[in-house]
């Protein structure tokens, strides 16, 4: 694996406006986001060879990635639709880059967008997401929802290492910090402990503030080879660390709640990359749920065993901190359509190394940690980008 570290890079981003869309589809939110990406590439359309994309629940295409090529008029030779929750995005990049390696293709596309606001009914919306948590058979039949499910990791986290809803609420409270130095979040308005405290409870102990937000929206990325790379129009941002694990789907089998697959996914982009958690200027991690971030911020190495809420409460993950995380608000507050919500993070991580970020800018830099996480904690994508190859 380590014949992929800085053979490939990320060359251009885009995002659509985020919230409520009624005017775009979701294919129209794709092909926005896309052409976005080429363009600040200095690229064509007609240039990209290779399309990964995500289904949309609300537009659901069979063969999506070949539907969206269809849309921008082209016809690559390397195309497929991928299914990993909210790790997917991460994990396009790490089989894009193979698939650039490899001569698959010379320049990809990575493509997603989905509408859960404006593109489903409440109704629908309900529906889908219960279709996609729970064993048919052992889970579903007695009702959970997806935040149930955090939930649970929630409460043996607190009775295993004694975190708090403070901290928990401080997580949301930093983000919506983040996003709303953010011009396209879609949550900007300052929020406080108490804020996040009081309002509505959904699955103890998670509340409402703790929930990421429900959006439209669609992001894009495009790749090429290290060598063409550098002779386009940004700076790049090398692949430098890529690395996986799926533990389980469902909840029922996970071996247990307060650990996932980030922690062998994180070691393995590491090794790749060959730098350590305390190397890492910046860290976009997937935050679905305000417990989410703690998990993830312990097993991917960044603060010992049981210490992740003490560790938020000191400003460490703030603009200015030891970590600042989520710079753009993430999905607690920039914003998340689903299973594309994951581009948002490389994005801003891409942003943050070319120094773009404007009054959230990490100053100096230069080694970005991206993580997805699908599932009820149970897919798993690590990334390190740099600004060097």
């Amino acid at each position: 694996m380590t014949g992929l570290r800085a053979s490939t890079a990320i060359v251009g981003v885009g995002e659509t406006k985020l919230g409520k869309t009624p005017e775009s589809s979701c294919m129209q939110l794709c092909a926005q986001a896309a052409k976005q990406a080429a363009d600040e590439a200095g690229l064509r359309l007609s240039d990209i060879d290779g399309v990964l994309t995500i289904d949309s629940m609300a537009e659901p295409f069979r063969m999506h990635s070949v539907v969206l090529s269809e849309y921008l008029g082209i016809q690559p030779r390397y195309s497929m639709t991928n299914s990993l929750g909210g790790a997917t995005s991460c994990a396009m990049v790490a089989h894009g880059a193979a698939a650039l390696h490899a001569g698959l293709c010379d320049v990809l596309l990575i493509a997603t967008s989905d509408k859960l606001v404006t593109g489903l009914t409440k109704d629908q919306a309900v529906a889908a997401l219960a279709e996609n948590a729970g064993h048919p058979q052992y889970e579903r039949p007695y009702g959970p929802v997806i935040p149930a499910m955090y939930a649970l990791a929630a409460n043996r986290y607190m009775h295993e290492y004694g975190a708090t809803p403070e901290q928990l609420a401080e997580v949301a409270v930093v983000h919506r910090r983040h996003a709303g130095l953010h011009p396209n979040a879609q949550e900007r308005a300052p929020i406080t402990r108490e804020d996040v405290l009081s309002s509505k409870l959904v699955a103890s102990p998670l509340r409402v503030l703790d929930c990421s937000l429900v959006s439209d929206g669609g992001g894009a990325i495009i790749m090429t080879r290290a060598d063409r790379a550098r002779d386009l129009r940004q700076k790049p941002a090398y692949l430098l660390g890529a690395g996986e694990r799926h533990l389980n789907e469902f909840v029922h089998q996970a071996p247990d709640l307060t650990t996932c697959g980030a922690r062998d996914s994180g070691a393995q982009a590491f090794a790749m990359a060959g730098v350590a958690p305390n190397d890492i200027d910046v860290a976009m991690l997937y935050d679905c749920f305000t417990i989410t971030v703690l998990l993830l911020l312990e097993d991917l190495g960044f603060c010992k065993r049981g210490e992740a809420g003490a560790y938020v409460e000191s400003g460490a993950i703030g603009l200015g901190g030891a970590l600042p995380v989520n710079t753009h608000g993430g999905l607690l507050s920039h914003g998340h359509p689903g299973r594309p919500g994951g581009v948002f993070h490389i994005v801003e991580a891409v942003r943050q190394l070319r120094g773009q970020c404007d009054k959230r800018q990490v100053t100096d830099a230069s080694l970005a940690f991206v993580h997805g996480n699908g599932g009820i904690l149970s897919t798993h994508s690590s990334l390190i980008l740099g600004g060097a190859s």
